[in-house]
């Protein structure tokens, strides 16, 4: 395979790809158009008028990526990769193969049917498009093809024996923790706001809402709202259902020879996502509250090399494993990091009881002040919202509480061969394992109520994944120590070591900040 290509062009069929996809969308919104303008124009005219302009659009979109096929060009050199498009605005950019951190391939169904692929390659950095290239489309031959090339590097035999090929494959027994994921709920509204909108676009909201008011007509309030909630609450399931099939069917991740993790998944739209592990730079387990209450958790990969507006569009673009059980989520991080044992699953620090205090007096402030905010515009205005009040300060401090309690017990730090720890959250709890080379400083937050418990947030900086992972309301003298044993050297000069006297307990802090 030569390193070195002539200037190609993209597949031709990416003009009949945007003739059919953009008939589609006409499709959807040539229904409700037609029936909103035919009490105006009548139904026969109203449709003639919907019918010109839907092929007035699909002719111009058909047009306009013709003229896109006709002047876009790319050509993979022995250094760089360059891409050449545009007819008014030309455009011409290159990117350092060197630089190359990233190529994926997406194929939606219709791309699937035509035996076309999207390649995306990035550089990583955060500078919005000019990072990345995306060919769209070529033939899926051509997109391995340039996969395969992009990311070749010579073997750096990394340390351990841990296989290579398949390291995870779908489990459909998996599909049991989308029901009770946040998306779930999500749906659900989702659901209830598109009937009410497309009930609207084809002028019959009002019926709409006078056939439900219809079906509850004799129901007491409380048990209508129930009855509504429960609904969402299904539907929202069902839709769950159905987006992690789409999401998460044919999965499978590997190593590939040379040190890539691959992972391939998805139903009608397929998804090939590659991360070097050179790049590698730890592993996040991830349990929402829901997903956790199964005992199960996500693993995220750690990396440099991705963008911040690439990360907003595909939340999920580093997520190596869905929710599964957390002990074949420790199993996978730890093959996945060529390690024996799983940093993710080492004994963890915990935090001293004035942390516990600082979360259940946020809790109970966060619940009851607008509770009392409520009593008073009660007692001012109306009498509702008494009742409202009354509910809010009865119903949401005991969640609150709980909620606080649990988000301290998941509170924990540690070192762990070369990894540095720290797991904090309750809705979202997060057990982030960060390889301490990675480290690029601290920052270490103290605020006057933190000073005055005793208590320190240290912040480990890094170009990896989020940026920063923070061990919060850690003991101050503990904290510090833990920054300074997890990358020697680092943070010692801004320490002073309080004198060890004769009496010193081993649990009494020996760091404390210098005086600026």
């Amino acid at each position: 395979m030569s390193a070195v290509d002539d200037w190609r062009r993209l597949h031709p069929r990416t003009v009949l790809v945007t003739a059919l996809v953009t008939a589609g969308v006409v499709a959807g919104a040539a229904v409700p158009t037609t029936v909103g303008l035919s009490g105006r124009l009548g139904t026969g005219t109203a449709a003639l008028w919907v019918l010109a302009g839907a092929v007035l659009l699909i002719g111009c979109a058909t047009a306009g990526d013709y003229v896109r096929w006709r002047r876009t060009r790319y050509r993979v050199g022995p250094e760089r990769v360059d891409l050449h498009t545009g007819l008014l605005l030309v455009k011409r950019r290159s990117l350092a193969r060197e630089r190359i951190r990233s190529v994926d391939l997406t194929a939606h169904l219709m791309l699937r049917l035509l035996g076309l692929v999207t390649v995306k390659i990035g550089t990583g950095e955060h500078t919005g498009g000019e990072s990345t290239l995306e060919l769209d489309p070529v033939t899926r031959g051509e997109g391995e093809r340039l996969r395969r090339l992009l990311l070749e590097r010579t073997a750096t035999g990394a340390e351990g024996t841990h296989r290579e090929g398949e390291l995870a494959t779908l489990d459909p027994r998996w599909i049991r923790y989308a029901p009770v994921s946040f998306v779930a709920p999500m749906l659900g509204g989702a659901a209830a706001g598109a009937v009410l909108q497309v009930s609207e676009w084809v002028g019959a909201q009002r019926q709409v809402i006078a056939w439900v008011g219809d079906r509850f007509r004799d129901t007491p309030v409380l048990w209508t709202v129930v009855t509504l909630v429960v609904a969402a609450v299904v539907a929202g399931a069902v839709g769950a259902l159905g987006l992690w099939v789409e999401m998460w069917w044919n999965y499978r991740l590997e190593r590939e020879p040379g040190g890539t993790l691959r992972v391939r998944r998805g139903l009608l739209t397929t998804r090939s996502i590659s991360v070097e592990e050179a790049r590698l730079h730890g592993v996040d387990l991830v349990e929402p509250l829901g997903v956790r209450l199964l005992g199960a958790a996500r693993l995220d990969a750690i990396t440099t090399g991705m963008a911040k507006d690439e990360d907003s569009k595909n939340a999920d673009h580093n997520t190596l494993l869905p929710p599964v059980p957390r002990q074949l989520a420790d199993s996978v991080a730890a093959e996945v990091l060529r390690e024996t044992h799983t940093p993710t699953g080492v004994p963890l620090t915990g935090h001293p009881r004035a942390a516990r205090r600082r979360r259940l007096r946020w809790a109970l402030w966060s619940t009851l002040a607008p509770a009392l905010v409520l009593a008073v515009l009660g007692a001012l205005l109306t009498p509702v919202l008494l009742w409202i009040a009354l509910v809010c300060a009865v119903v949401f401090p005991p969640v609150a509480v709980l909620l606080a309690l649990d988000a301290y017990r998941a509170l924990g730090h540690a070192v762990g061969g070369r990894y540095l720890v720290t797991r904090s959250g309750t809705l979202r709890r997060s057990t982030a394992a960060l390889e301490r080379a990675g480290v690029i400083g601290w920052t270490v937050k103290q605020s006057y109520f933190q000073r005055r418990a005793g208590l320190l947030s240290v912040t480990a900086t890094t170009a990896a994944g989020a940026g920063a992972y923070t061990a919060y309301d850690t003991d101050a003298g503990e904290g510090l120590t833990f920054a300074a044993e997890a990358v020697p050297g680092l943070l010692e000069p801004f320490l002073e070591r309080t004198p060890r006297s004769p009496e010193r307990t081993p649990t009494t802090p020996e760091h404390s900040p210098k005086d600026v």
